[in-house]
Formats: C-alpha cells, sequence, structure tokens
C-alpha cells in the first residue's frame, strides 16, 4: 500500500505534501501542583500547504510555535483544533500510513552515545526493516557528502562534535527517503562550515530525490538560502506567507529582518532573548 501511494503520489504534477488547516494547540498547567502556571497557547489557528518538492521555511524566534507545529506534522501530538493531512492522508486517522512517508530531525536527538554512527544507522534501519548489508554503503555515501571521513564512522558517537552528530541525526532520518522530511533548526549550534555542509545537503535532497522539506529555523541567512517559500510565525501564529521577494515586497522591501520586524515589532534576536509564550 505504501509503495503504490508513492508512486501515485510521484505521477501527481502537484500535489499537497503537507496540508493543515485552523490548528491550535494548547498547554495546560498540570494539575495538583501549587502555582503549576497558565495555560499557554503554543499553537494559535495555523493554516499553511507545503507542496511536493518544496523547501517550505517556518522562520520565527525561539518561542514561537516553531517545534511544536513540526511535533504536530509528525504525529508526536495531536491538535486540539483543526486538521493536518500528508499527501492526502489524515495524521490521526491514517497515523501508521502517515509514518511511513515522513522523518523528523530534531535539534536535540537522541542516540545511543557508546555505539559509532555505522552502529546506530545499522540498528535505524533495522527498525525500519531494511538489512545491515543494505544500509552500511548508504551510510557511507550520505556521511561521506555531510563531510564525515570514513574513520570517524566507526569512533563512539561520545566522541564527535556537537555538528557531526547532527549530521548523523539527518543520516538518520534519510535512510528511509522519507517524502516529506521534517527538520527543525537543524544547523542550531553548528559551526559555519558544518552549516554550510547540512544546507548543501538539503537542497540536494530536493533536487534529487524528490523530497519535499519542511525547515524551522530562526536563522533569517537560512531561511532566505533554502526556502522557496516562507511562513514567519510568531507568538503562534502565522502571521506572513510567500516567497522571500514576496514577503519583501509586501511589507516595504529590504531584508528578511526588515520583513520580521515590521510584522513583530522586533529584531529576531531582541525576540530570543526576552522569550516567548509558545513552544
Amino acid at each position: 500500500m505504501a509503495i503504490q501511494l508513492r508512486e501515485r503520489i510521484r505521477t501527481e504534477k502537484k500535489t499537497a505534501a503537507l496540508a493543515a488547516c485552523d490548528v491550535s494547540k494548547a498547554f495546560r498547567p498540570t494539575r495538583g501542583i501549587p502555582g503549576g502556571g497558565t495555560t499557554v497557547r503554543a499553537v494559535d489557528c495555523v493554516s499553511l500547504s507545503v507542496w511536493r518538492g518544496e523547501i517550505y521555511g517556518l522562520l520565527g524566534a525561539n518561542g514561537s510555535g516553531k517545534s511544536t507545529l513540526i511535533r504536530l506534522f509528525s504525529t508526536l501530538l495531536t491538535p486540539d483544533a483543526g486538521s493536518v493531512s500528508v499527501f492526502g492522508l489524515d495524521i490521526e486517522r491514517d497515523e501508521l500510513a502517515v509514518k511511513r512517508l515522513i522523518n523528523r530531525v530534531s535539534v536535540e536527538a537522541s542516540f545511543f552515545k557508546k555505539l559509532s554512527a555505522m552502529e546506530n544507522l545499522v540498528y535505524a534501519g533495522r527498525l525500519y526493516g531494511v538489512s545491515a548489508d543494505e544500509t552500511r554503503p548508504k551510510v557511507v555515501a550520505i556521511l561521506r557528502r555531510l563531510g564525515i571521513e570514513d574513520a570517524r564512522m566507526k569512533e563512539p558517537l561520545e566522541k564527535l562534535s556537537r555538528g557531526m552528530q547532527q549530521k548523523v541525526a539527518i543520516a538518520r532520518a534519510f535512510l528511509t527517503t522519507p517524502m516529506l522530511l521534517l527538520l527543525d533548526e537543524p544547523t542550531t549550534g553548528l559551526d559555519i562550515r558544518s552549516k554550510r555542509e547540512v544546507q548543501t545537503f538539503v537542497r540536494d535532497l530536493r533536487d534529487e530525490h524528490d523530497a519535499t522539506i519542511l525547515l524551522t529555523t530562526h536563522d533569517l541567512d537560512e531561511a532566505a538560502r533554502l526556502a522557496d517559500r516562507i511562513g514567519i510565525l510568531h507568538q503562534g501564529r502565522l502571521v506572513a506567507e510567500g516567497t522571500p521577494a514576496e514577503l519583501a515586497a509586501r511589507h516595504g522591501g529590504g531584508t528578511l529582518e526588515d520583513v520580521f520586524m515590521t510584522l513583530t515589532g522586533r529584531r529576531i534576536e531582541e525576540v530570543d532573548e526576552a522569550g516567548g509564550p509558545a513552544a
């Protein structure tokens, strides 16, 4: 069924890889804990569509709701209201079928740190029903492309840098050749060279493997470099959407930073420092 669905999707000219309609999510205080806090509306009535083959960037400061949206789209959270579909499949009714089409990279990926990158990725492949013999050459090709030398693939993951570990996380997500790849701030904390290598790999995934990519970031330069279209999130709401050129033209010209300041009244770094109500 999954193979037939993939083939049907590939033959359609314009397909909504992801469609969200009026999605909301709130986090309520824990019961029984004095002073447990107030309800936080992390995502507030968000609607958007991501087309097949597109790189869509969700741009927003820390606390704007980006990671909550990614968790909703990846079926890790259930929306309080609204609906989400992936290639026409409802994420709640068709959860298992959706999971076969997607994969996700988070800013804090989990691994078996005593095992090597190769061992972690071979294990991941086995979880998806792919044999070790089939996984190993694929792992080597992906990690080489991400700038990781062969010798380092055999070192315990705990000895690899933060940047290298994040590259391994991206390799793990791509092992399943997902139709929709959800990247939650994949370059946060990376040095400039590692960031550029990851960004190049993301573009290549789209261009060479017919992948659709939803990327969350608070890096204005990264959004401009990678995204075909950008949605700007502020306090859980989608306040603007369009290509970088469209956003600039619609909001007085200038850079993405100018657009962000026009829409929120603050620079993105200032919002990051102050924090926000959304997750």
